[in-house]
């Protein structure tokens, strides 16, 4: 690493601009995979706390199952409870609608909501009264397992509200709101779970089967919840549904599959740029050393040794800019985490990072090649 130093030294405004490019690319990365991120956990935050090993959806003939259609009829479900090693199975009711607060509810319930602000917090003014605002209707029972059981209600009078559901609504335990013409009231407010970028509402399994009804559905559960350690793929294909980890089932939602799809990709396709970029800013570097690798050649280094300190200054100039890089966007992520749906975590921050790191060493080892064929007699002035 002696002549990488010296010449990181000599040529500092060579290297300055290779890293701000490397941090400016690892901004890029990183704000899209939180952005990504965030609207995943927007999109599938409640499934995934949904209790249970795995979803059982209703698979159609020749089709992929989805939570949209998914109706688990009660043959399959007290087939699913009989199947040997099924500890349990917990019918879970998935319906999007529209919940209301404002003068109405509130003089029902005779809380006078309208003073109070979303889920007590007083980030948001609270709604105009009957303001609708979208939801995600959830119908379980209530119990330890999964954060949306937790907060759901135990009572057919009563819902469990989401911190989001709360805040859009305006509305905190006691107060009165109105899902598809009948009047509840909010028992708990959980926590910031989200399907389909609405926040959710739990309701116990008959009031959303009476609310399914109401807007024009059979009143069937979407899914079942199984835990146990049953033959799948034997049930399911009996019961003609499918079975899937919470993580697997996510291919069931159509919006997760089109947003993640194109975000991923162009994740996909700026870690191809930065592998670019940096490739051709070494190509250059390299093409310019041509002349001082082979004096050191003909001084007796070897080329292992030379391709050593290439990669090793090549590694130096990565690690400064993807480091400037992520700490910017920890900075910008923190700022816009309150109006962006940002999710700040390792998977965002330090794994784009390290698949920076790799992939810019990958374009550095493809500029090697003047290092590795350099002729120690072009030194010595054979060609002159």
């Amino acid at each position: 690493m002696f002549v990488a130093w010296r010449d990181l030294r000599f040529a500092r405004g060579r290297f300055l601009l290779i890293g701000s490019v490397v941090a400016l690319i690892t901004v890029l990365v990183g704000f899209l995979a939180g952005l990504t991120g965030g609207l995943a956990a927007q999109n599938v935050s409640a499934v995934l706390a949904l209790p249970g090993d795995r979803l059982v959806l209703q698979q159609p003939s020749g089709g992929q199952p989805s939570f949209s259609t998914s109706r688990i009829g009660r043959e399959a479900r007290a087939d699913w409870r009989a199947s040997a090693g099924v500890e349990r199975a917990v019918p879970v009711g998935i319906l999007q609608g529209r919940a209301v607060a404002g003068a109405d509810a509130d003089a029902d319930a005779g809380s006078g909501s309208g003073s109070g602000s979303g889920a007590g917090s007083g980030r948001a003014p609270v709604p105009e009264p009957g303001s609708a605002v979208g939801v995600a209707l959830f119908g379980l029972p209530a119990s330890d397992d999964g954060a949306v059981a937790r907060f759901a209600p135990g009572r057919d009078g009563d819902v469990g509200l989401s911190a989001g559901a709360a805040h859009d609504l305006g509305v905190r335990a006691g107060d009165r709101i109105e899902i598809a013409g009948a009047t509840f009231t909010v028992a708990t407010v959980g926590g910031d779970l989200w399907y389909s970028h609405t926040p959710v509402v739990t309701m116990t399994p008959a009031a959303w089967s009476q609310a399914d009804r109401r807007l024009g559905g059979d009143g069937e559960p979407t899914a079942l919840a199984v835990t146990g350690k049953p033959d799948w793929a034997a049930v399911a294909d009996r019961t003609h549904t499918s079975a899937a980890t919470p993580i697997g089932s996510l291919t069931a939602l159509e919006t997760f599959r089109s947003e993640i799809g194109s975000l991923g990709l162009m994740i996909v396709m700026l870690f191809g740029v930065s592998a670019l970029v940096v490739g051709a800013f070494f190509t250059v570097w390299t093409m310019q050393r041509a002349g001082d690798v082979a004096v050191l050649k003909a001084l007796g280094a070897s080329t292992p040794s030379l391709v050593r300190d290439a990669l090793g200054q090549a590694l130096v100039v990565l690690v400064l800019g993807i480091g400037v890089g992520t700490a910017l966007v920890v900075g910008l992520g923190a700022l816009a985490g309150g109006a962006l749906p940002f999710l700040l975590s390792p998977l965002t921050t330090l794994v784009p990072g390290a698949a920076m790191a790799l992939l810019g060493l990958a374009g550095a080892a493809v500029a090697l090649r003047t290092v590795t064929v350099a002729d120690p007699l072009t030194a010595l002035g054979s060609n002159r």
